[in-house]
């Protein structure tokens, strides 16, 4: 294979990641929150199915839970950077990013409370706000905030006022109040049930929030780096960083078999568990810039683009669909169908947006979402930035 540089695929390569991205998030969604109840997966694990079941339960564990989002996160950083940069040349750059984040907020309570309460859009937003003003920060304290919020969110287990997460028994009973609602009700007795589950939620999203402003904040660096625009240049660091991130998931998987004394080793550095996602996010988003600087894989991973390019729409879908499927005013198979089944479909709802995605784009500029989210955060005629989410 030759190594390829092509001139003007900054955008291309982004969305390229970000589509691959989205896969991810997609298959945990539907496997571990739209399947079971979200409080499911912190609970002990019951090995329940067949052994393929089991096996693929395994591997979305490993390799995608927290390490998918974390990746989106890293990328939603680098898409204010970009903004920034763009809304910067005009004017009034913070006012215009304020506005789109307040714009998002609305997207993303919209989607918390009448659709799905595992929205991550509204953590983004929120999220977003706090750490704008950095963006008009100098790369050092850029980085030296990065750090220190990774840094908080990878010893909140050793802090006095760490989040209070639910006990046990609460979050059984909540399952087991969520396999009878979500599988049977209707449409508002599970949107009242859902927004009962919001007190049990809110500490997950206040433990993971320093993780997200650290992405964010990274992402912002990484744009400033200047991999994205030059990534032929930096083909040796994204190898060694993808291989590190490898060695990472290698010592993960030791230690959750509990196999010899690689799982005392890391129970003793516990703290530094929770850092695991986000240096994988790294190595993954590191592999697939590589790969692009090589024609075979470029090609395959440009097929990619577009699903990236209508990342908020196809978010938004997969929930609409996610909920159709699963709960009591759609067909209802919450809680019935094992993951092998649920993977499949995870694949053929991919490929159908996929497919969409790259339909629409022939035709129009932006995803009908993308369109919509810039007509209210700018109004009719205002600028509009490439970098969709």
């Amino acid at each position: 294979m030759t190594p390829v540089a092509p001139a003007g695929e900054r955008i291309a390569a982004l969305d390229a990641v970000r589509g691959v991205a989205l896969f991810g998030v997609l298959l945990v969604n539907l496997t571990t929150e739209f399947r079971v109840s979200i409080f499911q997966q912190f609970l002990p694990p019951v090995a329940a199915g067949s052994a393929l079941d089991v096996a693929l339960a395994r591997a979305i564990a490993l390799a995608l839970e927290g390490k998918a989002f974390a990746l989106f996160s890293l990328l939603f950083g680098v898409g204010m950077a970009i903004q920034y940069e763009q809304f910067a040349v005009r004017g009034r750059a913070l006012y215009w990013m304020t506005r789109r984040l307040l714009v998002l907020l609305g997207f993303g309570l919209l989607h918390l409370l009448l659709l799905w309460n595992g929205d991550i859009l509204t953590e983004y937003a929120v999220v977003g706000l706090l750490v704008l003003p950095a963006l008009r920060w100098r790369t050092t304290s850029l980085l030296l905030a990065a750090l220190a919020c990774l840094l908080w969110f990878g010893a909140q287990s050793l802090l006095p006022w760490t989040v209070q997460w639910p006990d046990a028994a609460t979050l059984q009973q909540q399952v087991a109040q969520a396999n009878l609602v979500y599988a049977s009700a209707g449409y508002l007795e599970i949107v009242r049930f859902s927004f009962a589950e919001l007190a049990l939620l809110l500490p997950l999203h206040l433990y993971v929030m320093p993780r997200t402003m650290a992405l964010f904040l990274f992402g912002m660096l990484v744009w400033r780096s200047g991999v994205l625009q030059q990534p032929s240049r930096y083909v040796g660091r994204l190898r060694g960083i993808a291989v590190a991130g490898g060695v990472a998931a290698v010592l993960l998987a030791r230690w959750g078999s509990g196999d010899g004394d690689g799982a005392a080793t890391w129970a003793s550095l516990l703290p530094l568990l929770p850092m695991v996602p986000v240096l994988l996010c790294f190595a993954y988003g590191a592999a697939l810039l590589a790969l692009m600087q090589w024609t075979a894989p470029r090609r395959v991973l440009l097929g990619f683009a577009p699903l990236g390019r209508m990342a908020f729409t196809n978010y938004l879908m997969q929930s609409v669909l996610g909920g159709w499927l699963f709960f009591g005013y759609g067909l209802g198979w919450f809680g019935h169908l094992a993951v092998a089944p649920v993977c499949a479909l995870a694949l053929v709802v991919y490929l159908a947006q996929m497919a969409l995605s790259s339909y629409w784009l022939r035709h129009f500029r932006y995803g009908p979402l993308e369109w919509l989210w810039r007509l209210l955060a700018r109004g009719r005629g205002r600028i509009s930035p490439a970098s969709p989410l």
